[in-house]
């Protein structure tokens, strides 16, 4: 993972607004049967939550979708970001996206599906 830094997942405990992230990204991703859901916070508090697209001619991971949400609503910013997947870790290419709006550094957690966190990375 270039520029990635990994925490174990268990160093301490979520914060309130964290788990919210979570807890988004884990409805949307149930909601509508998607591999993934992300959510990201920018630096006002708004959050921003989406599903894996794929269609034939775009395809976006969830994570990389709720970053393109937060700039298309005029987010300058980004305070952290969660997605809730199947796999062990984030893509490079999600982590750089979050770095894109967020900077260098920016917290994004990865969680299963049961909403327990994998890793704690930064962008």
């Amino acid at each position: 993972m270039l520029g990635a830094m990994t925490t174990p997942a268990q160093d301490a405990p979520l914060d309130p607004e964290d788990q919210k992230l979570i807890t988004l990204a884990r409805s949307t991703r149930a909601r509508n049967g998607v591999p993934e859901g992300a959510a990201v916070r920018d630096e006002t508090g708004r959050t921003y939550v989406a599903g894996t697209v794929a269609l034939d001619s775009l395809n976006l991971s969830a994570l990389r979708t709720a970053v393109a949400m937060a700039v298309a609503s005029g987010a300058s910013s980004l305070e952290a970001a969660a997605v809730v997947t199947a796999a062990d870790t984030a893509a490079d290419a999600d982590l750089s996206a979050v770095r894109d709006l967020g900077g260098n550094g920016t917290p994004v957690l990865v969680a299963g599906p049961d909403a327990v966190v994998k890793a704690r990375l930064s962008a």
